[in-house]
């Protein structure tokens, strides 16, 4: 369980993002604490992927700050935050073993770092594919490699798209224990979504977002007491809150 602390892992404060005409993020502020996972939902165009985008440094924000342990955080921040889209991208040359291997190269992992990553394919279940080149794999066997992969760089940080899309039920079971086991070990994760039953399940705390901006932002505990005062479900405040 995260604790609360004077200095929040992360710090968002006021992000802006237009195209064009149209804003995408209208004023953003949030913070994430070490070890916390946060759930950010909202209706499709209600900002979520742009709010990562502009976090992981994809994507520039007309204005705002992000802070990381109370540092303003530039351009450069891929040793700090790292985005598992909802797309599941891979080198289609690159088998699943080269992979780990050139993320070991290019985060700089320590020695030794073999075993943890045959530890990810063993727990996604990914053994037969090791040698299995990307542009083989299927859908939901490209989700577990990214999602594996990008795990492996070990970044304090980890922003998870939509990440429950393309995978099967127990695939859903082995990346909920992943995020729990992560976060115990003090990695802090924002996950976005649409799916209020994955929120519930895995998050600590939500932050509810419609048309660029934090209309909500409270525990799960706190959510299903709204919904219990008024005999509600938990679909129901938050189509409220979105609507």
């Amino acid at each position: 369980m995260y604790a609360q602390s004077p200095t929040p892992r992360l710090r968002v404060e006021g992000l802006t993002k237009a195209f064009d005409k149209k804003i995408a993020l209208d004023g953003l502020s949030f913070q994430l604490e070490r070890g916390e996972v946060l759930g950010i939902l909202g209706p499709n165009g209600a900002g979520k992927t742009t709010t990562f985008l502009c976090l992981c440094g994809l994507l520039r924000p007309d204005g705002g700050s992000i802070f990381f342990e109370g540092s303003k955080l530039g351009g450069e921040r891929g040793r700090t935050i790292s985005l598992i889209p909802e797309t599941p991208e891979v080198y289609p040359m690159l088998t699943v073993w080269e992979h780990f291997a050139f993320v070991a190269r290019s985060a700089r992992l320590r020695p030794g770092w073999e075993a943890r990553a045959e530890e990810l394919i063993a727990r996604f279940g990914m053994q037969a594919y090791r040698g299995a080149l990307g542009q083989t794999l299927s859908k939901g066997m490209r989700q577990k490699t990214l999602v594996a992969a990008t795990v492996f760089a070990e970044t304090p940080v980890l922003l998870f798209d939509e990440p429950m899309i393309g995978l099967d039920p127990l695939g859903q079971r082995e990346l909920r224990d992943l995020i729990a086991t992560l976060a115990g070990g003090g990695t802090s994760i924002v996950m976005s979504t649409h799916l209020i039953e994955s929120a519930e399940s895995i998050c600590d705390r939500l932050i509810i977002m419609k048309a660029g901006r934090a209309v909500a932002s409270l525990s799960v505990s706190e959510l299903r007491a709204q919904a219990a005062e008024g005999g509600r479900s938990l679909e129901d405040v938050f189509l409220e809150l979105t609507a």
